[in-house]
């Protein structure tokens, strides 16, 4: 996710200037929501717009534009037979010239999404560029106004990867076939475990890999939200996570490695140790979607990442509702006193 954002600073070491092509909006059926971008280079691309003839011919465009020298503009696509496509919609695309003197803000700005801070981005067709500035938190959106004819436009875009906590406990076939697998998604990933010889080199920088002898604490230190999943070398080790983790009352997701027969003695000896029987439905054991019934460690890992992002969309789909209302009785509050927001 914004992995455009990552690649800039690389990019433009290796081929100077870019081409930063954003869909600013998305009419109908469309192959990339408003906001979607890449970047492209003399030589090279990265991150997508929705792939097939539009990328194609959107990559020539900004590459004839990177020859000319324009610095901003914006072009209307018809995702019908003139492109080979059949989505029936249509998409806006701006076209925004970078240069390589700017490589350490954009650094900065990589640095900063990662942190977990959002960023502001405003421009109009009468600029030259973009403004962009950094807040702590926010909704991630894109907004594009227009003239019916075109000529004048403003673009508002805040760019932020919504909380995404995962604690995985276990750093075997399993752990790192997750850790693969969700890592492009944006995740904020802790991964743990006792062992000091199981992590293995290159992770990407939103993993962060914790050796200790108390794994357990781990569990209190994690943010509310977070998606705890126990997959350890250790059943003794799994019960005492699972003990630990049924202390908190603010997780999103619980997940357990495990067959039913796991399940029911976990079960049986989580109300031993004093977990409410009613709470036993927030475990989730066996983990991953209905209907994989391979063991392979890829296999698992696909189908947990199935099921987590299942979770995140519906957790997003009822904050942006949440959200929606609170906008409208801010309406009809400030209507029945007069005032305008």
């Amino acid at each position: 996710m914004n992995e455009w954002l990552n690649q800039i600073a690389p990019l433009l070491a290796a081929d100077g200037s870019l081409m930063l092509i954003t869909v600013v909006m998305a009419q109908g059926s469309t192959p990339r929501e408003a906001g979607a971008a890449m970047v492209v280079s003399a030589r090279q691309t990265a991150d997508t717009i929705g792939g097939g003839h539009l990328e194609w011919e959107a990559t020539a465009i900004a590459r004839a534009l990177l020859r000319d020298g324009t610095r901003l503009r914006t072009v209307r696509f018809s995702l019908g037979a003139s492109l080979g496509q059949c989505c029936g919609g249509a998409v806006w695309l701006l076209f925004e010239r970078i240069e390589p003197d700017s490589a350490l803000m954009w650094r900065h700005r990589a640095a900063a999404l990662a942190r977990g801070e959002h960023l502001a981005r405003t421009v109009a067709s009468i600029d030259v560029q973009s403004t962009w500035s950094l807040l702590p938190s926010g909704h991630a959106h894109a907004r594009f106004a227009r003239d019916p004819d075109g000529s004048s436009w403003q673009f508002q875009q805040q760019i932020g990867e919504p909380p995404f906590p995962i604690c995985i406990f276990g750093a075997g076939h399993v752990g790192e076939a997750l850790v693969r697998v969700l890592a492009p998604l944006g995740a904020q990933i802790d991964w743990i475990d006792p062992r000091d010889d199981v992590f293995p080199a290159g992770l990407p920088a939103n993993v962060r890999t914790h050796c200790t002898d108390a794994p357990e604490q781990a569990v209190a230190d994690a943010p509310p939200g977070t998606c705890f999943i126990v997959l350890t070398h250790s059943h003794a080790l799994d019960f005492e996570l699972c003990l630990a983790i049924y202390r908190r009352k603010d997780f999103a997701y619980f997940g357990l490695i495990g067959s039913a027969t796991k399940r029911a003695k976990f079960e049986h000896r989580l109300i031993e140790r004093g977990i409410a029987p009613e709470r036993m439905d927030e475990l989730t054991c066996p983990i991953g979607i209905d209907g994989i019934q391979s063991k392979l460690p890829q296999s698992i890992a696909i189908g947990v990442a199935a099921q987590l992002l299942q979770l995140r969309e519906t957790r997003m789909l009822l904050q942006h509702a949440s959200q929606q209302a609170a906008s409208v009785f801010a309406d009809a509050h400030c209507n029945a006193n007069g005032t305008q927001r």
